[in-house]
């Protein structure tokens, strides 16, 4: 299962990857507000569509409500997963 960490920035102009901030973490906007869990869903959408895998395996380990999380994708390395969604395109 592979892990990695990810700053949420919710009421984005459009749902997208953003690269890495200064500490490694995976950035990214969502259109979705900050409200009864709409942007975590709106994130969990957003990787399973990027990394092709069902929804069902991309969870929120840690940071449901904040936006430093921990999201854990069952079926990809660490490595695998942070190259898919380097190498995603927007």
């Amino acid at each position: 299962m592979g892990r990695i960490e990810v700053r949420v920035t919710p009421r984005a102009s459009a749902n997208a990857l953003a690269g890495l901030d200064t500490a490694g973490r995976l950035r990214v906007r969502l259109t979705a507000p900050p409200v009864e869990g709409e942007a975590n869903h709106a994130l969990v959408r957003l990787l399973a569509k990027r990394l092709g895998v069902p929804r069902s395996r991309v969870r929120i380990l840690r940071g449901a409500g904040a936006r430093n999380k921990l999201v854990e994708v069952d079926g990809c390395t660490d490595l695998d997963l942070r190259n898919a969604l380097d190498a995603s395109p927007e």
